[in-house]
């Protein structure tokens, strides 16, 4: 789900971008499976390789761009989801609605509306879709799901028992209907204690399951100063889930792995890439307080006592980057994984196939923020110099395809 909390948001740019594609010698990552308990432990060099998927710099969708219709307008997009015919669905918190446009653009339905009665939000929070096109929509607070058929006809409500107050941070729905969902407690505030990450199961009408695992979340403490506030420590790593199809993905963060259970929330694979070069320096602490404060300036925002906690000396720094900073299911049931951005060095994406075999990279590029991974698309936001959101698709090439339609940068 990056995706707010939940769902991954790739950031990316696309002027004339296009990532380099896959070229013929490009080295594929060596991997090795071991066969532990029924469990396949699939371990790739996929850091050493120099497979890239590329990115198309144009898009082959875009709504939101041209202002003067409000069915075109968004105001905040709070979740995305492309459908069978080509479609897209957008939640809309403002409107409280999903609007659905053709494959062309075209503006062709609505579903849902404020308020607290059947088919009705008063936050809409993240999309999923099943087989048949139905569609799954949250609800931020309190956290339950609207589902609509492709059609724009309410179902019913499904919410979820034990009730959860917030939204889910992680998870997804699974094709069969069943939600993971992901709720943070307990933890300290003494930079010692970390919260507690739950990750639970439910049934396709709402019934816990079980909680399937425990992790380990953020420390957070006090900053030294009269103000009332915690602050994590600088690089702190974070767990994070996501589900979809008929796989659900689980990340530490602190090791680079990806466990992958199935629907019946059994484990089935491991996905692991060796990562040594994960140690944090002062000059990296330094690094992320220069570039903390650089971009306020730029974004013309005052200098005022919260942000100088954030950036002061007394934070706590960790130890070692996070391994990852997120992990995607795509439709197709690839797995994709958010490197951990270092100061000042761009990060990017690893993709790996269901099966745990490498793919390839896929470079981050400012601009647009990924809400859906698809077998050849890339379904996210945009926002113009104004702060205007649009939506679009850019089509992506994984190394091994052919050239057909992803033109070459001049």
């Amino acid at each position: 789900m990056m995706r707010g909390p939940g769902r991954l948001l790739l950031s990316t740019t696309f002027g004339a971008l296009v990532a380099a594609c896959g070229q013929e010698n490009a080295v594929p990552a060596r991997s090795s499976v071991v066969d532990s308990a029924g469990i396949a432990i699939v371990t790739s060099d996929a850091l050493s390789s120099d497979r890239v998927c590329r990115v198309s710099g144009e898009p082959s969708f875009a709504v939101g761009e041209v202002s003067g219709d409000e069915r075109y307008e968004f105001y905040d997009i709070r979740g995305l989801v492309r459908l069978s015919d080509g479609s897209v669905a957008v939640a809309d918190e403002t409107t409280s609605s999903v609007r659905v446009f053709g494959a062309t653009g075209e503006y062709v339905r609505s579903m849902g509306r404020r308020g607290e009665g059947p088919g009705e939000f008063r936050d809409p929070y993240l999309m999923w879709v099943l087989p048949g096109d139905t569609i799954w929509v949250g609800n931020l607070r309190p956290w339950y799901f609207n589902v609509f058929t492709a059609g724009g006809e309410f179902v019913r409500t499904v919410r979820i028992s034990p009730a959860y107050a917030n939204p889910s941070r992680g998870g997804g729905v699974l094709s069969n209907g069943s939600s993971i969902n992901v709720r943070v407690e307990g933890g300290g505030e003494d930079y010692r204690t970390p919260r507690d990450v739950f990750v639970d199961a439910h049934t396709r009408d709402g019934g816990l399951v079980s909680t399937l695992m425990t992790l380990e979340g953020r420390r957070y403490g006090p900053p030294s100063g009269p103000i009332n506030l915690v602050l994590d420590p600088l690089f702190e790593a974070a767990p994070s889930v996501d589900a979809g199809g008929t796989t659900i993905a689980v990340a530490s963060g602190r090791e680079p792995e990806v466990r992958l259970l199935d629907e019946e929330f059994r484990l089935r694979r491991i996905i692991r890439w060796p990562d040594d070069d994960r140690d944090v320096t002062a000059a990296h602490a330094s690094a992320w307080r220069e570039e903390f404060l650089e971009r306020r300036r730029r974004e013309g925002r005052a200098p005022g006592p919260i942000a100088d906690l954030m950036a002061g000396e007394d934070r706590p720094v960790a130890d070692r980057f996070p391994a990852s900073s997120g992990v995607a299911i795509g439709r197709d049931g690839r797995v994709w994984v958010a490197r951990y951005p270092k100061p000042r060095e761009s990060a990017g994406w690893l993709v790996f196939e269901g099966d745990g075999e490498f793919l390839c990279h896929l470079e981050s590029v400012p601009g647009l923020e990924v809400w859906e991974f698809g077998a050849d698309y890339l379904l996210g936001t945009r926002e113009d110099a104004l702060g205007v959101e649009s939506v679009a698709i850019f089509p992506f090439q994984p190394p091994d395809d052919t050239d057909a339609g992803i033109p070459e940068e001049d």
